[in-house]
């Protein structure tokens, strides 16, 4: 079913802007602001109206006037709602040539956690609200009328005018303040360097800082609730460090004064880069010492890494439209993983990248409703439906492997070549293959195209002779679809070969590139019955099948652990898209797994964990089998768990922490007697106060708890709920709470999410927990269609909607199902969710296929090995 599209026109280039000088006054006990804003601008040729972006907002005067002349044309004002975009008409023409267009304008701080906003924060009991913004993609316009398209680059001097005593940020820093009377102060900040409306940003609120300056002499600063500074430690450190890193590596320092980091109550995405003033959620930018989970640190670091990189790549050098986001986003999804590893290499972060990235942009772009990295993009509501894992996750994977093909050396010249030649300028994604082919001499453009243009990925056949002393591999590819299906023969891509040996497992070679539909490559001295991997390191963006003598060799490497972790994650990981596809049997997979009894990795069990949730899920619709799959599981864990034990050893590993709760959630879910009663054991000590939970435990712990767990366990996770300070613990208490199995239980968790006590930004996940047992499903679906006017409303136009819908539809197994979302949807059509729509209906038929296919078969196994 093809996507609907609305009709769409990017603004006239009649009149460009080059500056704005904006000043805005946000009142924050009636939530509205006042504004006014003069926009130097040129006039191309001679026009009698100007059409700029302002949505929500009321224009009360407009007038221009020519830089010669002292002229003031007064224009009405007309709205065209459906497009954002108003028009000036004057009653006679402007001609062409320099002046200022000056606009009084006024607007609402809105609940929607987009445009100029209003969140809420508590400070000594008492309830106040920030003033904040949130732009990308499209929503500047809510906040000033402007040319709101990422290639309208312009300067901008920013006033704001705030009650006395908040702390007013923007992106640049303060160079005057002065006291207004009644209680009000403005605050002027420096010009801006020249960039995209998206990236503007202003905060108003009670905030604490940290502050320090790293190599450079670039002021940081991180900015957190009230009494909470300490909490900004790490980020703080890690910002430090990363900025200078970033300089080395792009050859260009960082090139503003100053960067503020700053931790936002209600905010809908995870952190947004805004040139020099970077918003966060609390959770993604917090670390407290005590209260914070190994997860959430790392996680931290990750965030932090990714919107730093935007400075330099996103905000000095901007993409040229919307269709072009995977430049930004794939490409500081990498990187973030470049900079954690270098400031913290104990956390394997490369590995985890596997499972993360490049594992979730596999088993999506499988799917015939996936689309292209590059995906033509028009209106704004088709915006933010492509901040997905193809942008973000397939993005970084294809980064990542063009990455490896040219090497280091090769690949920073080329960054230098790309970001130096278009800084301050915008780029289309051929821009960037350019440099990098300058700089390699290889033909990137060529490579890359075949991988960002076309839908989907490769699967690998290969097949194997022994020829002297060599190895001669044959290998053939075609599209890898999702249910199995032969793909049309027109999909081909130039893909990169990275092989290991049994005699170096540790060392990926560059095979070649892969530019046919088969080829025969030579491997030396690979002596009879060595293995060889494909994929080495799992690094290619493709899934590989193997003959049943090269599969074979390999296990023992497995059992051994002598098969490096990222290449022991992908061979399951491929296994198991394999057999979700028909190609291959889930016995055969259930029985690989059975390899990695001696497995030591946090990401390879995590990995594992994850694949065995997907197959848990489709059980649950047979009540007779699913019992059988608990046990096999609880026996396939049972070594681990005793090894990680419950409590942490001294000078443990970095990852052991999150390995602990990975395999305790998941001996928990599946019912271990010994591992549910331990949890109930250290929950009633943390909650009577004996003995206070670590945080890294907290979370299997709850779920485990709630799981196996009354009514009275919900009231006891309630009071905790209620009572903890912390946005990190209330996130964690509010999504196990769903792990309830009672009806009613999971009834009162759904209302529960819609309540005053749940952020709007965390309340998808709230609902999204309860998806994991079939009567939740059943339930989270109904409340989702029940209360849908609601939650599009809270949710409209933004990417939450999309998340809300897949984890609401897409664990579903059956064809009856599958017709009802279509049917609903069609009649509550959801323009920013259309596509998740469409990819959660294809889920749904994969389950119910494989649910017929392997049923038997399965049963037949799990009732011998159990």
């Amino acid at each position: 079913m093809p996507l609907t599209k609305k009709k769409f026109e990017r603004l006239p280039k009649t009149v460009v802007p080059s500056n704005y000088k904006l000043t805005l006054k946000p009142d924050l006990k009636n939530f509205t602001f006042e504004g006014s804003v003069d926009i130097a601008v040129e006039v191309v040729s001679n026009v009698s109206t100007v059409k700029l972006h302002a949505c929500e907002i009321v224009v009360h005067e407009a007038f221009y006037r020519d830089a010669f002349s002292e002229t003031k044309l007064n224009a009405t004002t007309e709205y065209y709602k459906d497009d954002e975009e108003i028009g000036l008409k004057f009653s006679s023409d402007i001609t062409a040539g320099k002046g200022t267009l000056s606009l009084k304008f006024s607007g609402e701080l809105n609940d929607k956690m987009r445009g100029f906003y209003r969140s809420k924060y508590t400070l000594n009991n008492e309830e106040l609200y920030a003033a904040v913004t949130q732009f990308e993609a499209t929503d500047a316009r809510r906040a000033f009328p402007c040319w709101d398209e990422p290639a309208i680059k312009a300067t901008f001097d920013i006033t704001l005018i705030v009650p006395e005593g908040k702390v007013a940020l923007s992106n640049m820093p303060v160079i005057s303040s002065q006291e207004l009377g009644d209680q009000l102060v403005e605050y002027k900040y420096s010009t801006t360097p020249i960039m995209s409306t998206y990236l503007v940003a202003f905060v108003v609120g009670d905030y604490d800082y940290l502050e320090a300056v790293d190599e450079d002499d670039v002021l940081v600063r991180v900015y957190t609730p009230k009494g909470k500074q300490e909490q900004g430690r790490f980020a703080l450190d890690v910002a430090v460090k990363t900025l200078p890193f970033y300089k080395k590596y792009f050859g260009i320092a960082y090139p503003l004064p100053k960067v503020d980091l700053i931790a936002i109550a209600d905010f809908s995405a995870g952190a947004m880069e805004n040139w020099g003033l970077i918003t966060y959620r609390e959770t993604a930018l917090l670390v407290d010492p005590e209260n914070s989970s190994a997860r959430i640190k790392q996680w931290v670091a990750l965030v932090v890494g990714h919107e730093l990189a935007h400075q330099w790549f996103g905000n000095l050098v901007t993409m040229e439209w919307w269709t072009h986001l995977w430049l930004n986003e794939g490409f500081a999804s990498w990187i973030e993983y470049l900079c954690v590893d270098y400031c913290f290499p104990e956390y394997d972060v490369w590995t985890q990248f596997v499972n993360n990235d490049l594992g979730q942009a596999l088993e999506m772009d499988a799917l015939d409703n996936s689309h292209p990295i590059e995906v033509e993009v028009g209106h704004p509501s088709e915006v933010d439906e492509i901040f997905d894992a193809i942008s973000y996750s397939k993005g970084s994977s294809v980064i990542r492997m063009l990455h490896e093909y040219l090497g280091d050396q090769d690949f920073r010249k080329g960054m230098n070549v790309y970001l130096t030649r278009h800084q301050y300028k915008n780029t289309f994604t051929e821009d960037l293959w350019d440099a990098l082919g300058e700089a390699s001499g290889k033909p990137v453009g060529k490579i890359m195209s075949t991988w960002t243009k076309q839908m989907g990925f490769p699967v690998l056949k290969v097949s194997q002779v022994q020829d002297g002393p060599d190895r001669r591999l044959t290998i053939s590819q075609s599209k890898f679809t999702a249910d199995g299906s032969p793909a049309n023969d027109s999909y081909q891509w130039l893909v990169p070969l990275l092989t290991s040996t049994q005699s170096e497992p540790r060392k990926p070679q560059v095979l070649a590139l892969l530019e046919d539909k088969t080829q025969e490559f030579v491997i030396p001295n690979v002596p009879e019955g060595d293995w060889v991997k494909l994929n080495a390191g799992t690094i290619g963006v493709y899934r590989v099948m193997y003959p049943s003598d090269m599969l074979e060799a390999l296990i023992p490497a497995v059992k051994d652990l002598s098969l490096p972790p990222k290449d022991r994650l992908g061979l399951q990981s491929d296994l198991f898209a394999l057999s979700r596809a028909g190609l291959s049997s889930a016995v055969d997979v259930l029985k690989v797994i059975e390899a990695f009894e001696n497995e030591k990795d946090y990401t390879v069990w995590s990995n594992l964990s994850s694949n065995i949730a997907s197959i848990s899920t489709i059980l649950q619709y047979a009540e007779d089998i699913y019992p059988l799959f608990k046990k096999f599981v609880r026996k396939l864990f049972t070594n681990i768990a005793l090894t990680v034990g419950w409590d942490a050893q001294p000078g443990e590993d970095t990852l052991v922490p999150l390995l602990r709760e990975v395999v305790l959630s998941r001996m928990g879910r599946c019912g271990d007697e010994a591992t549910v009663a331990e949890a109930r054991r250290r929950f009633e000590a943390h909650v009577n106060g004996t003995a206070k939970l670590p945080a890294d435990l907290r979370s299997c712990v709850y779920t485990t708890v709630l799981h196996n767990g009354d009514a009275e366990t919900f009231q006891q996770v309630m009071k905790l709920y209620d009572e903890a300070d912390m946005q990190e613990e209330k996130v964690r208490l509010s999504r196990a709470m769903g792990s309830v199995q009672d009806k009613e239980l999971i009834e009162t968790v759904l209302e529960f999410s819609l309540s005053e006590k749940v952020r709007s930004q965390d309340a998808v996940f709230v609902i999204g927990s309860t998806t994991g047992s079939v009567v939740g499903r059943e339930l989270a679906w109904e409340f989702m269609k029940n209360k849908f006017s609601i939650l599009n409303e809270r949710y409209e136009g933004g990417f939450l909607l999309s998340r809300l819908v897949q984890s609401t539809t897409e664990s579903f197994a059956t064809e009856e199902k599958a017709q009802e979302i279509e049917a609903f949807f069609k009649e509550h059509p959801m323009p920013a969710a259309e596509r998740t729509v469409q990819q959660s209906i294809e889920n749904i038929k994969l389950n119910a296929k494989w649910l017929q296919r392997e049923l038997k078969t399965v049963q037949e196994f799990l009732k011998s090995s159990t």
